[in-house]
């Protein structure tokens, strides 16, 4: 098995076509996770396992602690 390290160099040492090869198979593995992230927070909205969530930020706004960004 390879080091991080040893990983980080082979990836400098790749030729331009394959490192960008690369890039793009890591961009569409990212937008993968992403839409199964999705998926899960939709699935969770939906089955309640956030109302806890929405009743802390409704019980803040009630107490006037609701702090904004």
């Amino acid at each position: 098995m390879q080091t991080v390290s040893q990983i980080k160099q082979a990836i400098l040492d790749l030729p331009i076509p394959e490192y960008t090869e690369m890039i793009e198979w890591l961009y569409e593995l990212g937008e993968r996770e992403s839409e199964e992230w999705d998926r899960q927070f939709e699935e969770d909205v939906k089955a309640g396992r956030l109302d806890f969530l929405k009743e802390r930020a409704l019980e803040a706004k009630r107490n006037g602690t609701l702090g904004y960004l």
